[in-house]
C-alpha cells in the first residue's frame, strides 16, 4: 500500500489525490461484486445443491430486504443532517468524515460477506439467506456512502465528472476479475476458485482501509486549516446539550421529507426515467447470454461467449470516461438525452434491416448493453444535482445526500424485479420458449458446444429478435418523453449551483 501511495503522489500529484482515492474504492468494490454476480447462483445450485424451495424462499426474503434497506440506511445515515438547525448545523468536514468512517467499516465487512459465499459453513438453506442479506446490507452501505460523497465533495460538474471518471477507470480495472474468475471456476473442483475469492477479498479489505484512511487524514488536515472549523466543531460536540424542545422529532422529520420529495417535480420525472433504465439494464444482463446463443449461434466460435460476457462488464466503464468528458462540455442533460436518441435510432435501424445482417446484429447487441450500462452510471450525476436542488429549495442546513440516493434506489428497485418476470413472459408468448424447461447454457463454459449443436427454429429466432429490438425502442420512447419534462438543466441548474455556493457548506477542494 505504501508503493500505491507513492504512485499517487509522483504520477498524479496532490491535486488529484482525492479523485484517485475516491475512484479506487470503486476498484475494491467492483473486483468482488462482478465475481459475485457471475458465480453465486452456480455455486449454490451446482455445488452446494440447494433445493428449489429453499432457493425460492431465500430469493423472496432477499427481495424484501433488498427493497427496504436503501432508504433505511439512507435515513439512518442522514437523519442527524435533517434534524440539524441553523443553531447546530453540522460542519462540512464532519459530514465527509462520517461518510468515510462508514465506508472504512462497511468496505471490509462487504469483502468478508463476499468470502462467506464460497464455503459451506451452515446448512445451505440458511446460508443462502444469511449470505445474501449480509452481502446486500454492506453493499448498500458502501454504494450509498460512496455515491453520496459525489454530491458532498463538490457542486461543480467538472469536479463531479472527475470523481466519476476516476471511478469508471478503476471499475474497468476491477472488472478484469471476471476474466480471471473463469480461469479458476470449476464446479467439480472449487478449491482454486475459493482461494482466488479469498485473495481478492483480502485485496478489497486492505484497499478500503487504505483509501478511506488516506481520505480521512486529508480532510482532517483541511479542517485544521479552516479558521472557522474549531468554533463550528465545538457546536457539533455540543449538539447533545441542546434542549429537547429545540430538536426535531425523527418521525416528523422523515414524514416532512417524504412529503417534500413527493412534490418535487424533477425528482418524480427522474424516478420514472431511472425505473425504466434499471429495468433495461437488468433485462440486458439477464438475457444477454440467451440473445447471443439464439441470434449468433452459428457465428460464435470456441471461447467467444465467455470473452463477450467479460467484455460487457468492462467496456461500459471505459465508455463512461468518454461520456463524462462530454458531460463537462455539453452538460449531463444533453448527453443523457443524446444516449436515449442513439438507443432509439439503433433499435429503429435494426428493425428495418432485420436479423440477417450478422455484423450489424453483433454491434447492436454489444452497443445496446454497453450504452445502457453507461447511461446508468451517468444518472448518479443527475441525483447529485437533485441533492443540490433539494438543499436550496428547502433551505436545508445540510444536504441529505445518502437519503436521497436511497429513496431514488428504492423507487427504481421494481425495475430489477420486473425485468426477469417480463422477459420470461415475453419469451414464452412471442418466442415460444419456456426457459425453465429449455434452459440455455448460462455458465458459458461450454457455450460454444451448445451453440454449434443448436437448431433454433425460425419462429423462435424471429421472436427473440422482436424482443431484442422492441425493448430498447419502447424504453427509449418512454425515457425521451419523461426526460423532456425534467427541468433541472441549463439556466435553472446554474442558478441552483450558485445558490448552494452562496448558502455555504458546498465546496471542498478535490
Amino acid at each position: 500500500m505504501l508503493s500505491h501511495s507513492l504512485l499517487i503522489r509522483v504520477f498524479m500529484g496532490k491535486h488529484n489525490e482525492v479523485a484517485i482515492l475516491y475512484g479506487s474504492m470503486a476498484l475494491f468494490h467492483t473486483i468482488i461484486h462482478n465475481v459475485f454476480l457471475l458465480h453465486y447462483l452456480d455455486m449454490f445450485v451446482s455445488v452446494f445443491k440447494i433445493s428449489k424451495t429453499s432457493f425460492l424462499i431465500g430469493e423472496v426474503v432477499f427481495l424484501i430486504w433488498n427493497s427496504i434497506n436503501d432508504p433505511l440506511f439512507g435515513w439512518l445515515s442522514d437523519r442527524d443532517l435533517l434534524k440539524s438547525s441553523s443553531h447546530n448545523s453540522i460542519n462540512k468536514y464532519e459530514i465527509i468524515r462520517k461518510r468515510l468512517q462508514i465506508l472504512k467499516r462497511s468496505g471490509p465487512l462487504l469483502a468478508l460477506s463476499f468470502a462467506l459465499f464460497w464455503f459451506s459453513w451452515i446448512p445451505v438453506s440458511i446460508q443462502f439467506v444469511v449470505c445474501l442479506c449480509l452481502y446486500d446490507s454492506f453493499l448498500t452501505a458502501v454504494d450509498l456512502q460512496h455515491t453520496a460523497l459525489l454530491a458532498d465533495l463538490s457542486v461543480f460538474i467538472s469536479e463531479r465528472a472527475k470523481l466519476n471518471k476516476c471511478s469508471s477507470i478503476f471499475s474497468a480495472i476491477g472488472s478484469a476479475s471476471v476474466f480471471v474468475s473463469y480461469m479458476f471456476w470449476d464446479k467439480n473442483s472449487i478449491l482454486a476458485f475459493q482461494t482466488f475469492c479469498i485473495i481478492i477479498a483480502m485485496f478489497s479489505t486492505f484497499g478500503f482501509l487504505f483509501s478511506t484512511s488516506r481520505l480521512l487524514n486529508h480532510y482532517d488536515q483541511l479542517a485544521m486549516k479552516d479558521r472557522d472549523y474549531f468554533s463550528i466543531h465545538s457546536q457539533v460536540q455540543a449538539i447533545d446539550a441542546v434542549p429537547s424542545s429545540m430538536s426535531c422529532f425523527p418521525g416528523t422529520a422523515l414524514k416532512e421529507y417524504m412529503f417534500q420529495l413527493k412534490n418535487n417535480h424533477n425528482f418524480k420525472w427522474f424516478v420514472s426515467i431511472n425505473l425504466v433504465q434499471v429495468f433495461h439494464c437488468h433485462f440486458n444482463s439477464n438475457f444477454f447470454p440467451l440473445f447471443l446463443e439464439t441470434m449468433l449461434s452459428r457465428e460464435l466460435v470456441s471461447g467467444v461467449g465467455p470473452f463477450l460476457i467479460g467484455l460487457s462488464f468492462v467496456l461500459p466503464h471505459i465508455n463512461n470516461v468518454y461520456f463524462l468528458g462530454l458531460c463537462e462540455n455539453h452538460g449531463v442533460y444533453a448527453v443523457i438525452r443524446g444516449l436515449f436518441i442513439v438507443k432509439l435510432l439503433l433499435a429503429l435501424v435494426m428493425i428495418v434491416v432485420g436479423a440477417d445482417s450478422v455484423w450489424l446484429l453483433c454491434i447492436f447487441i454489444a452497443s445496446n448493453r454497453i450504452f445502457t450500462e453507461g447511461t446508468c452510471r451517468l444518472l448518479n450525476l443527475v441525483i447529485s444535482d437533485l441533492v443540490d436542488e433539494d438543499y436550496v429549495k428547502h433551505q436545508r442546513n445540510n444536504a441529505a445526500s445518502a437519503l436521497l440516493f436511497g429513496m431514488s434506489s428504492l423507487l427504481a428497485k421494481p425495475g430489477q424485479t420486473i425485468a426477469p418476470l417480463l422477459g420470461t413472459w415475453l419469451l414464452a408468448k412471442v418466442a415460444g420458449e419456456d426457459i425453465f424447461t429449455t434452459m440455455p447454457s448460462t455458465n458459458l463454459a461450454p457455450l460454444e458446444q451448445h451453440l454449434v449443436e443448436s437448431t433454433t427454429p425460425h419462429h423462435h429466432r424471429n421472436g427473440c429478435f422482436l424482443i431484442l429490438t422492441l425493448t430498447p425502442f419502447v424504453c427509449a420512447v418512454i425515457q425521451l418523453l419523461a426526460w423532456s419534462q425534467f427541468t433541472l438543466h441549463g439556466n435553472r441548474l446554474e442558478a441552483v449551483k450558485k445558490a448552494r455556493l452562496r448558502m455555504g457548506n458546498a465546496e471542498l477542494p478535490v
